[in-house]
């Protein structure tokens, strides 16, 4: 299968999942879901959505939970809004790159007030010379 083909039918699953899980999904167990990657297998009979969750810990664990057993709903409501011959197997990951950005952010956000006054104080020290 061309990879023009698997990424049309990943951008599909991606977009038609997040939009199930905003609007069709009133499981209370779910917080802030978003949908951030999906891995097929080549026969794309299987997707791994990498999934990022808000919350604490035990939020997440309790939202890949609530996904994990709510998959085969999930692939029933895509049947209608695809038109592929097999509707893939779906399989939540927890992922935590979002974290991962947010944390590099924040120290990044915490070293640049100390470049500001180091570049303040070069300036103070050039202005004093002439």
């Amino acid at each position: 299968m061309s990879s023009r083909r698997r990424q049309q039918v990943w951008d599909l699953i991606r977009d038609h999942v997040s939009e199930i899980l905003a609007s069709e999904m009133k499981d209370p167990r779910l917080g802030m879901v978003s949908i951030t990657h999906v891995e097929m297998s080549p026969d794309l009979r299987y997707a791994t959505l990498n999934t990022s969750v808000y919350g604490s810990e035990e939020e997440q664990q309790e939202t890949i939970q609530a996904l994990s057993g709510a998959s085969g709903y999930i692939r029933r409501l895509l049947a209608p809004r695809m038109r592929i011959r097999h509707i893939p197997s779906i399989r939540f990951r927890l992922d935590h790159s979002m974290e991962h950005a947010e944390q590099i952010t924040r120290t990044l956000n915490e070293i640049q007030p100390q470049d500001d006054e180091t570049t303040s104080e070069k300036k103070d020290d050039e202005s004093t010379r002439l």
